[in-house]
């Protein structure tokens, strides 16, 4: 079998889950993991991790950006700040005005730029209280989840039409587009809920990179290798080789999380320990 990551153009309806399931199914191999979920109601490009060594390695990509197209429409709110929730329209106040471009451009360069404090969705995977803050918002308990910093680095208007406005937004990890939509919303004082999703970048890789959930074959995965050729490397001599993967350090200087290779192939994850070069995972 080939361990590497596979990039798949997930479609609009089953969630990261589902897609899991599915190329498991279709590669007949378990071990599969993602970089990171996309909503069911999105879809785009969702990087999967195929196969053992491929998982033990998707904790050096935790923190990639990503890249989205965004569809918002202004005149509603949403109970989860997306189409899936409860729409509620919203009336333009007297005196407030139907913004136009020149104002939504001023709020995203005044509010949305840079390194930012945001708010998650109620409806959101985060933990809290060790349960999910959606459980608890479906059961009426609600939540109050505390902002947390994100940054947004381009947030650039594609059309505008009102009520439709659509972005290209460049963004840290565990942004919430969703929640820009309606803050942005509120801000203009019209109300805005995140209509529709594609992500199109995660770190450098597109969705034009990408094949169809139901047309994956093996030869769709990229190998490991590929993968993690621009991570700091050395190469091990055989004698190295072994004491690698038989738990017993080597002498040689590393910066931290450097791969050993052997034979072409990548084997290990490497620190620097005590002067010495300490294996932190074995692939």
């Amino acid at each position: 079998m080939r361990h590497g990551f596979l990039l798949i153009n997930k479609p609009v309806g089953p969630s990261s889950h589902d897609c899991v399931a599915m190329v498991r199914k279709t590669l007949m191999e378990r071990k599969i993991g993602h970089l990171g979920t996309l909503d069911p109601a999105a879809d785009g490009l969702l990087v999967l991790a195929v196969g053992a060594k491929a998982l033990k390695v998707v904790e050096l990509y935790k923190d990639l950006t990503k890249e989205y197209e965004a569809q918002i429409h202004f005149g509603a709110v949403s109970s989860t700040y997306d189409r899936e929730g409860v729409i509620e329209e919203v009336t333009l106040k007297p005196g407030v005005p139907v913004p136009d471009q020149t104002a939504i451009q001023n709020i995203i360069v005044d509010h949305f730029l840079g390194k930012i404090d945001q708010v998650p969705p109620g409806y959101s995977a985060i933990k809290v209280g060790g349960e999910r803050a959606y459980r608890k918002m479906r059961q009426g308990r609600g939540v109050d989840l505390p902002p947390r910093e994100v940054e947004i680095t381009d947030c650039d208007l594609i059309s505008y039409d009102y009520p439709d406005l659509k972005l290209h937004v460049g963004c840290s990890s565990g942004t919430y587009i969703r929640s820009l939509a309606h803050d942005l919303g509120n801000m203009l004082r019209c109300g805005g809920y995140l209509a529709g999703l594609k992500r199109t970048k995660v770190g450098d890789w597109s969705v034009e990179d990408s094949v169809a959930l139901d047309k994956v074959k093996w030869t769709d995965v990229i190998p490991l290798k590929e993968v993690l050729a621009d991570f700091p490397r050395i190469d091990l001599t055989e004698e190295e080789y072994y004491d690698i993967r038989n738990g017993r350090d080597i002498d040689q200087e590393v910066k931290p999380d450097t791969f050993g290779w052997f034979e072409g192939l990548p084997i290990a994850i490497l620190i620097p320990e005590d002067g010495k070069t300490h294996a932190r995972k074995v692939l």
